[in-house]
């Protein structure tokens, strides 16, 4: 984290279950939440409408258990799905080290969506074509060890301009012959 901050790059986290007291103490802040700083409605897409609402505060900066906090938000999820009107709420909090003044609401909100975005295209990949969710190596750094390879070809692959990652996976594969 230090490292980060003493080249003066931001951090962007969404709080887990990891973070008890961090978690406990953003929610509790936030229970009698007021008027969102900022709502965003996703485009009605994959069958469903979304909207997310954001709250900031820069209150508990000097409070939170964690290093430079710029600001703290909790985001409201609601989701109804078009076909079944069956709808979904989710909250989550968070923290960033960016300051109001570089990072609003709105952006702090597009921020998080653009770091899921790009998590879960990321993750999709790697499980789609080597699935990685069922590998069993267990011992000592083994499975980052394969994981950073596996992001390393991925990342090779579409720095050489690759459309679809998966179909130049099959060709590199049908293409090599390996020799024991």
């Amino acid at each position: 984290m230090h490292m980060l901050v003493n080249r003066e790059a931001d951090y962007h986290f969404t709080v887990k279950n990891n973070q008890p007291t961090l978690r406990q103490d953003s929610a509790l802040f936030f229970e009698n939440r007021q008027e969102p700083d900022f709502t965003g409605i996703a485009p009605a897409d994959h069958g469903r409408i979304e909207s997310r609402k954001i709250r900031t505060t820069t209150a508990l900066n000097g409070y939170l258990d964690f290093p430079h906090v710029g600001q703290a938000f909790v985001i409201e999820r609601e989701s109804i799905k078009k076909k079944t009107g069956e709808y979904s709420r989710e909250v989550v909090y968070g923290v960033t080290r960016c300051k109001p003044e570089k990072a609003n609401a709105e952006k702090v909100l597009k921020t998080n969506r653009e770091h899921w975005s790009i998590e879960n295209s990321c993750h999709y990949v790697i499980d789609w074509n080597y699935n990685e969710d069922r590998c069993r190596i267990r011992t000592g750094h083994g499975s980052e060890n394969i994981t950073r390879l596996r992001r390393f070809a991925v990342g090779l692959i579409k720095s050489k301009g690759a459309d679809c990652v998966a179909q130049k996976i099959r060709e590199l594969v049908r293409n090599t012959r390996l020799v024991f």
